[in-house]
């Protein structure tokens, strides 16, 4: 591709991680403030539209108030209050089609055009349809929030659906990336180069099984508790970790398990990236743009700890919550970033 067509495809596509930040936050919101339920049907077009008429919204508030979340949580708040939660959740699924069509229409005009290869097109037109499948997962998560006796999703499905928004992120990232900056500067192999490039990719994978479980945190309110900080409860390690049998229920579905698990992956997380710090700035070879990109990882691990014990001491505002969610992908992306950037480094 010429340059120009580079630069202006790939700030597309940098567009596009922006909104899919934006998409993750406005989750994160919609979780916190109970809302994801309010939707009642699944309208992938029509859905654009919100309702215009008194009747519609009284149809919407009738559907609402047939599932258990409303008997449980909500019963007699009202039209007014039915409208304030419904707002978060129509504008998560309007930002999603948003983005569908910020994604499909200029690849149609880019591919019309001839400025983009056809590796690329068909391998944007299959991020289109993975964001299409995020929505049908989306809903598949909602309508576990319809059994009887429910007053939210069901964790495992909230995982699903997260995970997928953030494999996304990272596929249309990296495409970006590679489209801006091509060709990966050779470095000269070093052994430091080697091990801090091997410590990256292990504080993704990391990061990633945090994330993973941070969605169980969420989905089961267990930051809701143990809202102290490094003990919980006096202990290091909660008296009641193990309680649940057999042992790997105790992984999902176990409080005081989920949120230590948390915690500790966390730690490990941020220690990795310490060692990256360590190795990656005293090697000489990788360059000012590696230096440069580990640098800001060390930063950005620091704000996401910050954030996660923050929400934690503040027992999970929705401000704190949403903000420590969306970081945690900042943060993901900046590992990308930083990987990016070692593509030159080979093993000596």
């Amino acid at each position: 591709m010429a340059p120009n067509h580079r630069r202006l495809i790939s700030n597309w596509l940098f567009l596009l991680c922006f909104m899919l930040l934006g998409m993750i936050a406005i989750g994160g919101v919609t979780r916190l403030t109970g809302s994801g339920l309010s939707i009642m049907d699944w309208q992938p077009v029509s859905g654009f539209i919100p309702p215009l008429s008194h009747e519609e919204w009284e149809r919407l508030f009738a559907l609402y108030q047939t599932i258990p979340q409303y008997h449980l949580q909500h019963e007699g708040f009202g039209l007014e209050g039915f409208q304030r939660i419904f707002w978060a959740e129509w504008i998560h699924r309007f930002w999603g089609r948003l983005m569908g069509l910020v994604l499909l229409l200029p690849l149609i005009w880019f591919t019309i055009r001839g400025m983009i290869t056809r590796a690329l097109a068909l391998r944007l037109f299959v991020f289109f349809v993975l964001g299409a499948m995020q929505g049908a997962i989306g809903w598949f998560m909602v309508a576990s929030g319809f059994r009887p006796d429910s007053t939210a999703v069901e964790p495992v499905r909230l995982v699903l659906h997260l995970s997928a928004a953030l494999a996304l992120y990272l596929a249309i990232l990296w495409t970006a990336l590679s489209i801006r900056w091509p060709t990966p500067q050779v470095v000269t192999p070093s052994a430091e180069g080697t091990r801090t490039k091997r410590l990256v990719w292990l504080a993704l994978c990391l990061i990633c099984i945090t994330i993973v479980a941070g969605g169980f945190t969420a989905g089961t309110h267990a930051g809701f508790v143990y809202n102290t900080f490094p003990l919980m409860d006096g202990h290091l390690i909660p008296a009641e970790y193990a309680r649940l049998s057999p042992f790997w229920m105790n992984l999902v579905d176990n409080k005081a398990a989920i949120q230590f698990d948390h915690r500790l992956l966390a730690t490990l997380t941020a220690l990795s990236i310490g060692a990256v710090l360590l190795f990656g700035l005293r090697s000489a070879t990788l360059g000012s743009k590696a230096h440069n990109a580990i640098m800001l990882l060390g930063w950005a691990v620091l704000v996401q700890y910050a954030l996660g014990v923050t929400t934690l001491l503040l027992v999970v505002p929705v401000w704190a919550g949403a903000v420590h969610q969306t970081f945690a992908a900042i943060l993901l992306g900046v590992m990308l970033y930083t990987l990016h950037c070692l593509r030159g480094q080979r093993a000596n």
